[in-house]
């Protein structure tokens, strides 16, 4: 039985270089398995998943020499961190690793969905020419509204600037030295969703910011303004943000992230025809250079764990 078990996709050198020595069962379809993964780590003293394997429970029991989990990412609502502290597992995210390529998505959606010209193709192609339709709107000279401060919100303000962009953010719990060192104002939550005409949200699901974006808060956003969500999906109100594009009083919405992943059928019907609408699935921290080095600073927290 294997002495390591990968249970979502990573880097393959990371896994063949990084953890050369050890024994390694590495499946990126294990998730999708789970009385096979269950059986797996019935030896394992480590653990590497991303956001989908759910790390509590049947599968902790399922478990007793696990001395480690690693997540391909930062997200920890997954994992029952509390259950693992118990037992004395230790619970390292990577940290910092993919910052840049949330950044860059939010970054990206934002002048996508202001700009408004990039879904024409398929009239182009059938010989339309419809100019004045697509007759969007500029990013510089805007304000960005980071709901959260943390280290990715502030990549985000970073960009936003260099762009042109006023930014101002909403985070109980960053210090004032942060906002300083930004250069970006500190907001309450209404203030901010009223003045912003980009709100991006960076904060964890906890009881606290679940349905935070609701209905009655997307009425007080700016007329026009654009959300983007790829903090976690239950942080917003999904049909409540389909209700506010079909009236038109929401100018866009990007979601990386939803409530239930990956997408029902039934789901997945709510979104049909709302207009504006950028859907990704949970990709934002993932590119070809996030994912190495995600991989990597999740193997050698995994080894440093197992002293090896």
């Amino acid at each position: 039985m294997p002495d390591i078990v990968v249970a979502e996709f990573m880097d393959e050198e990371a896994v063949s270089k990084g953890l050369a020595g050890h024994d390694v069962f590495y499946d990126p379809k294990l998730v999708d398995r789970p009385d096979d993964l269950a059986r797996l780590v019935a030896d394992a003293r480590a653990l590497i998943v991303r956001n989908r394997t759910q790390v509590r429970g049947a599968l902790l029991d399922a478990a007793p020499k696990l001395k480690v989990v690693g997540r391909l990412g930062v997200g920890l609502d997954n994992i029952d961190v509390e259950a693992c502290k118990a037992r004395g597992i230790k619970v390292f995210p990577a940290t910092g690793a993919n910052d840049l390529s949330v950044a860059e998505y939010v970054i990206s959606a934002a002048m996508i969905l202001l700009r408004g010209a990039y879904h024409a193709t398929s009239r182009v192609i059938a010989g339309e020419w419809p100019r004045n339709a697509l007759m969007g709107r500029e990013l510089s000279g805007k304000v960005m509204g980071l709901v959260g401060f943390g280290a990715i919100a502030r990549e985000v303000a970073r960009r936003a600037q260099a762009l042109g962009m006023q930014a101002i953010a909403f985070d109980p719990y960053a210090p004032d030295a942060a906002f300083a060192a930004a250069d970006v104002k500190r907001h309450g939550l209404e203030p901010l969703l009223r003045e912003a005409d980009v709100v991006s949200l960076h904060v964890p699901l906890d009881d606290g910011t679940r349905n935070m974006i609701d209905a009655l808060r997307l009425q007080r956003m700016k007329p026009g303004s654009i959300l983007i969500n790829a903090a976690r999906g239950g942080v917003v109100d999904e049909a409540a943000v389909v209700a506010a594009l079909r009236s038109g009083h929401l100018g866009g919405a990007a979601l990386d992230v939803f409530a239930e992943e990956p997408l029902t059928a039934e789901k997945a019907k709510l979104f049909d025809g709302a207009p504006n609408l950028i859907l990704t699935p949970h990709i934002a921290g993932v590119t070809q250079e996030s994912n190495v080095r995600v991989s990597w600073v999740t193997v050698e927290n995994v080894k440093k764990a197992l002293g090896a």
